[in-house]
């Protein structure tokens, strides 16, 4: 079974003071560090780049889980590769043409390639992704629609999920968006095992017993 990732969603921390939230989320039980690279371009908002995540780096030697929101991602993984990314996720939808390549590029930068998809993209559409001679190694199932923090969870989106996790066993399958207590069973049940959360851990009292939360939920489930 793959085992339970947490990932504190890092665009609901506090951007001003990157390196002590990142050390924050750590101590309270994080596996990973997820980081929304978005170019206004593939979605609405602007987020970070390369040099954010090199500066970063040089604080932590934690797994930065880059989730690239962009429409030309083999533009970005030489800089992330030496910015010091640990993963590359890519977006499905503008990579139909060149994803053999683009794995290639993310694995010889020393990164570990994964796809997400939207929730309008039908999940038949990773499966050569995770079939093929040099598959990703994550699949991330949206459920929002990528571009903003603090949207509410779809539901609908758990399907997905279930094919994913009945077609591949020990696959890596994250699921992002409106992921918090009163969600985690469903994604949980349906069997993702990499979480990311935003505002469900940033914004509560104690973010480590929702961590712990999160992960006792994946546990369980399997």
């Amino acid at each position: 079974m793959a085992p339970a990732k947490i990932a504190p969603s890092m665009l609901s921390s506090d951007f001003a003071n990157l390196a002590s939230e990142a050390q924050r989320m750590l101590s309270f039980g994080a596996d990973w560090l997820h980081m929304d690279i978005m170019d206004g371009h593939f979605v609405p908002n602007l987020t970070i780049g390369a040099p954010v995540i090199e500066s970063l780096r040089k604080h932590t030697n934690a797994y930065l889980d880059c989730h690239l929101m962009v429409t030309n991602p083999l533009d970005y993984v030489e800089p992330l590769g030496k910015a010091g990314a640990s993963g590359f996720t890519f977006h499905v939808e503008v990579s139909k043409e060149n994803w053999q390549e683009l794995v290639e590029r993310i694995r010889s930068k020393g990164m570990r390639p994964g796809v997400a998809l939207k929730p309008g993209t039908p999940i038949e559409e990773v499966y050569p992704l995770v079939e093929g001679k040099n598959p990703v190694e994550m699949v991330l199932v949206m459920t929002v629609e990528p571009g903003f923090g603090g949207q509410k969870f779809m539901p609908e989106m758990m399907d997905k999920v279930r094919e994913l996790r009945k077609r591949y066993p020990s696959l890596d399958i994250e699921v992002d968006g409106g992921l918090g207590p009163s969600t985690i069973g469903m994604a949980a049940s349906a069997g993702a095992n990499c979480i990311v959360a935003g505002s469900s851990v940033f914004g509560a009292p104690k973010p480590e017993q929702v961590i712990s939360l999160l992960r006792k939920s994946v546990e369980e489930a399997q």
